[in-house]
């Protein structure tokens, strides 16, 4: 069946010409939703299919290379259009196209009269395509074509509603919040090139299977891993909103909501964990790399929850839990639980596309109103739309026996059996954080009594936008049955399905620390009761007053001040570096190097030529006699040349 890969990648290149070229002119909006969303759905289909294959075949022939073309041919260089079918990429396939479906239906309810629909839809399924191409490639240039394709995709989707006005920090328009990711995401885009060419330098080859085989010879330690492996990191914090370069994901929410469910649940912010994971058997051998993924991936989990517990924006709030999301996943990878960091990304894309979904569903009904302290008891009016906010909401913060307990436990588990219990408290610390600033939400955006303005008349969103609520909640329930983990008398299926994939990166890693079922179940609890308290504060806090911002902002002022406008971090960007390369490019590039250097060489030779042509037009003069005395004294000195030899 892993030849069928290609149809994969081709149902969402079809959509996009077919809604591209033809879109404007179908009148019925169905029609171009559903082209849209079965150039998504098939392939869903397909990549099922090749999972049963899979599943079928020893584990020896589960790995297989479909090469369509050669892409690439220069000299001793070539890169060739190819698939990469294992167990990885064909999970991380399952989840884009299956999430990817689903937020498509739920667009076209959502998108409904919107004067750009078939825009939206082709932009839609270009993204599709671009993720895609990213985590079926077998090799880095393919897989560079895709990285670049979804942060074009990003800035299409950010800025569709480039007219509309954007209450952020740093930007006024919802185009200036497409150009800040577009421009963010280049500065980890040119690490990734040159971590691309230092792979090339060294391995002499681009294609992963050539590379990791050449890899597997060398001991850990080496220097150019450590470079190679730093320059693809710092390329996945631009894509993966890491620290220091998470400031484009929240203002990414200028764009509509199913584009924050798309772009930042399921698909493009996972794309760097991806790219993690796929050279584990790289981190593997550069250990100082992956004690850097690791804190870098701390540090962004608890500084973006603690930013999340003064957002206001229902969709803000959402934002900055993704960033930190992320962080426990770069964690994961950076203890080298390559498997549990994977596991997390396919539970959040469940639970996190639910969350934004839901927080479309409540905008849409209050009439884009997005302020959580205007709004308050809709869960009545809104019961599909609250229920399955309410399980994401228990599944992001870790209840059991719901996704997220599985896979967040086993990344502080990770963490602490590797020996580091900082990390492990770092993350706990932030779990506590997701779990009170969630519930904090929860509570002022269903429960209590209505704050909404007489205006508002909010209501339950159509079929086609519960639908996929519904099936997402579904998943956010049962999606972490795939990883039970031994201590509770599960096998582990997703750990041994992907351990093929990670075994030479594994075998280089130090052995995790023994410890009894016991001292598991400890931790266990421990989750749990951070989870549960974190829900009670948030829940009974903001029940009892609304208003309680008020108070922490009266009780600690600064503290509460800082965390809402996010650590000042974009000012201190604005400042220390934008405003800094605007003025220098102002008074220093463009007057001297490029007014006075370049135009002035320019313009001289222009100059120059036309000086010299002017001489040279003395000669044209119109007159025939002069044009046949000048051919006469020119064949005289012909002539004269000749006889003096």
């Amino acid at each position: 069946m892993h030849h069928y890969v290609g149809l994969i990648v081709l149902f969402p290149l079809i959509g996009l010409i077919v809604n591209g070229l033809f879109g404007r002119h179908i009148r019925s909006e169905r029609v171009v939703g559903w082209i849209g969303s079965l150039a998504v759905g098939i392939p869903f289909l397909v990549a099922a299919a090749i999972l049963y294959g899979m599943l079928g075949s020893p584990v020896e022939e589960r790995s297989n290379t479909v090469t369509l073309f050669t892409w690439i041919a220069a000299g001793s260089f070539q890169v060739n259009a190819a698939y990469q079918v294992d167990q990885l990429s064909i999970l991380m396939t399952l989840i884009v196209t299956g999430v990817g479906f689903l937020i498509h239906v739920y667009s076209i309810g959502y998108m409904h009269g919107d004067r750009g629909f078939w825009r939206f839809f082709t932009y839609l399924n270009l993204f599709i395509f671009a993720m895609l191409n990213l985590v079926l490639a077998d090799n880095y240039v393919l897989m560079f074509l895709g990285w670049e394709g979804v942060g074009l995709c990003s800035y299409l989707l950010i800025g569709f509603w480039y007219e509309k006005k954007f209450a952020g920090t740093s930007i006024t328009w919802t185009g200036d919040a497409a150009n800040k990711a577009f421009w963010v995401n280049r500065i980890g885009d040119f690490a990734f090139m040159l971590g691309m060419f230092l792979i090339f330098r060294e391995f002499g080859s681009l294609t992963f299977s050539t590379v990791m085989d050449s890899a597997s010879s060398l001991a850990p330690g080496n220097s150019t891993m450590f470079w190679i492996t730093l320059l693809l990191f710092i390329g996945a914090t631009g894509k993966s909103a890491q620290i220091p370069l998470f400031v484009w994901l929240p203002d990414a929410m200028a764009g509509p909501t199913p584009v924050s469910a798309l772009i930042h649940a399921a698909t493009m912010v996972t794309a760097g964990v991806y790219m993690v994971a796929r050279n584990s058997l790289l981190y593997a051998l550069a250990p100082d790399t992956m004690m850097i993924v690791a804190v870098i991936g701390a540090l962004t989990a608890i500084v973006a929850a603690s930013i999340g517990l003064a957002q206001n924006d229902i969709k803000k709030v959402l934002a900055y839990s993704t960033v930190s999301q992320l962080g426990y996943m770069f964690l994961a990878l950076g203890v080298g639980a390559f498997t549990a960091g994977i596991f997390h990304v396919m539970t959040h894309a469940f639970f996190k596309a639910c969350l934004f979904l839901g927080s479309g569903s409540v905008i849409h009904a209050m009439h884009e109103e997005q302020d959580i302290r205007k709004m308050g008891g809709l869960a009545p009016v809104m019961p599909k739309t609250y229920y399955t906010f309410l399980i994401s909401s228990f599944a992001i913060a870790g209840f059991p026996p719901l996704s997220g307990f599985f896979s967040k436990d086993e990344i502080l588990w990770s963490a602490f059996s590797q020996g580091s219990v900082l990390l492990w408290a770092v993350g706990a610390l932030a779990a506590l954080m997701t779990a009170f600033y969630m519930f904090r939400m929860v509570t002022l955006t269903f429960l209590g009594t209505p704050r909404w303005a007489k205006d508002k008349h909010p209501h339950e969103s159509p079929p086609t936008m519960t639908i996929p609520l519904i099936v997402l909640a579904f998943l956010a329930v049962t999606g972490g049955f795939l990883g039970i983990p031994a201590a509770l008398g599960g096998g582990n299926a997703l750990h041994h399905w992907l351990h093929p994939v990670f075994e030479r990166a594994l075998d280089r890693l130090p052995t995790a620390h023994e410890y009894s079922h016991m001292t598991e179940y400890l931790f266990m609890l421990v989750s749990v009761v951070i989870g549960v308290s974190g829900f009670w504060f948030g829940r009974k806090i903001y029940l009892a007053n609304p208003d309680a911002d008020d108070t922490f902002a009266a009780k600690a002022g600064g503290v509460f001040r800082t965390l809402s406008r996010k650590y000042y971090i974009d000012e201190g960007y604005m400042r220390g570096i934008v405003n800094p390369l605007v003025a220098t490019s102002d008074r220093f590039l463009s007057r001297v190097v490029d007014t006075a250097l370049i135009d002035g060489f320019v313009n001289g030779l222009a100059k120059v030529t036309a000086s010299f042509s002017g001489v040279l037009r003395l000669v044209q003069t119109g007159v025939v006699q002069s044009y046949a005395s000048m051919i006469v004294v020119g064949l005289l000195l012909v002539l004269g040349l000749i006889l003096l030899g």
